[in-house]
Formats: C-alpha cells, sequence, structure tokens
C-alpha cells in the first residue's frame, strides 16, 4: 500500500455520496473512482493491525450499505466481478 491509502478512498466514498440524488452519477466511477476506491480498501484490509481493521471494517459496512442502495445491479454482471461484487452493480438508471 502507499501512504494515504485508505484516506485517498474514503474521501472518494464521502465525494460521491455527497452529490445528491438516489443514484450515484457515473462521474463517480470514472477511473479512479468509488470501484478503485474499493478495491484499495478491500486489499488494505488485509495489511492493516487488528484495530485498525476494525475501524476500516465498521466504515466498510456503511460504505457498502450506501453503495449498494445507491445503485442497482448489473443484470450482465462477468464472472470476474462475482468476488468484488461492487463492479457488479449499474452506476446510474
Amino acid at each position: 500500500m502507499w501512504p494515504n491509502a485508505v484516506a485517498k478512498a474514503l474521501s472518494c466514498f464521502e465525494w460521491a455520496f455527497r452529490e445528491p440524488g438516489r443514484y450515484l452519477d457515473a462521474s463517480a466511477f470514472e477511473s479512479p473512482g468509488v470501484g478503485d476506491a474499493r478495491d484499495d480498501l478491500e486489499w488494505a484490509m488485509l495489511f492493516l493491525p487488528p484495530g485498525a481493521k476494525r475501524d476500516v471494517g465498521r466504515l466498510l459496512t456503511r460504505i457498502d450499505e450506501e453503495f449498494e442502495h445507491r445503485t442497482l445491479p448489473e443484470p450482465h454482471y462477468n464472472e470476474w466481478a462475482a468476488a468484488r461484487w461492487w463492479w457488479a452493480r449499474m452506476r446510474e438508471r
């Protein structure tokens, strides 16, 4: 991981979730976007010490709930995205 990777990933979600509306705008997914940020947080969880892992895990739970609420299931997802469910979500209506 690189310095401030978790903070940068969290700020990406903060920016995306601040946007009004029920659905996330497609610009939230432009690279690097929320999908990449969610990948970074997943990767960071493998290396964080136990206390930080619990804290980030609690944030991830809230992020995932909001992300799932503001996106729709992708009807044509591929197997690559099966383990990374956030890539199998539609960005906007």
